[in-house]
């Protein structure tokens, strides 16, 4: 079995596959300092609770843009699996080309969602990731990292407002009744829901006017779904593509890491 993690600056997702079949995943808040024994005893509680003997897991996988956890979860997998795991990087063989001015600046959930993207879809694609940051990320039809954008993510923007505006309180994201609030609470849905989707559709014309390209819209991350309720450019949604991608990698590099 292969596990599959992927550790982002908010939110570690972390899936155990059975050949290509995802047999669980978790969402878990990324704490940096947690040690290699802390996020091992959450596994094995996660493990058992899913039925999967951790003695079963012979091959591991690391997306990380958090250079900590990196480490700790390399700790991890040698201490309690006895494993060598893949960490993705610039120097990984991925399968597509990274045509950036500096490729090992490019994040490796970027990396990795662009593989996945362009085995699953095909064609030109712009992947919206929407996760600490929300990406922006382009892939030309021969499998081409071309570049993106990034802009402050949803949840560090709500966190930023409530915490500098002390009349505001948190509120949930649910749709508002009308686009011109009524209340504090409808302004505040409709500013956060409405405004990040026409970020989304406004960059993705940007992007396609630039390119010269019409291309397919592809979001992942936790508020994928929300998010893509609202817009008009998004036409897919997969918030697991992340795990997937990692999949694809370790299967291309199986023998390597053999």
């Amino acid at each position: 079995m292969l596990f599959a993690i992927d550790c982002g600056n908010t939110h570690i997702v972390a899936g155990v596959y059975d050949e290509n079949t995802l047999v669980r995943y978790w969402r878990l808040g990324s704490d940096v300092k947690k040690t290699e024994d802390e996020y091992m005893a959450i596994f094995y509680e996660l493990f058992r609770d899913a039925q999967i003997k951790a003695e079963s897991i012979d091959a591991m996988i690391i997306a990380s843009v958090v250079p900590d956890i990196t480490f700790v979860m390399n700790k991890l997998a040698r201490k309690y699996l006895q494993l060598m795991p893949i960490i993705v990087d610039s120097r990984t063989d991925t399968g597509i080309t990274v045509d950036a001015s500096n490729p090992e600046q490019v994040g490796a959930d970027r990396i990795v969602n662009a593989v996945a993207a362009h085995r699953i879809y095909g064609g030109c694609l712009i992947i919206v990731d929407f996760g600490t940051a929300t990406t922006f990320d382009c892939v030309s039809e021969d499998g081409c990292y071309l570049g993106g954008a990034i802009a402050p993510g949803i949840e560090i923007s709500k966190r930023a407002l409530f915490e500098h505006a002390a009349k505001l309180a948190n509120i949930p994201l649910e749709r508002p009744e009308h686009v011109i609030g009524r209340n504090t609470t409808e302004s505040l849905q409709s500013g956060i829901l409405w405004g990040f989707a026409s970020q989304v559709d406004g960059i993705v014309a940007r992007m396609s006017e630039e390119w010269g390209q019409k291309p397919r819209v592809i979001a992942t991350g936790g508020l994928a779904r929300i998010i893509s309720a609202y817009s008009e450019s998004i036409d897919s949604v997969n918030p697991l593509l992340t795990l997937e991608g990692l999949r694809l990698i370790y299967e291309r590099n199986r023998m390597t890491a053999e």
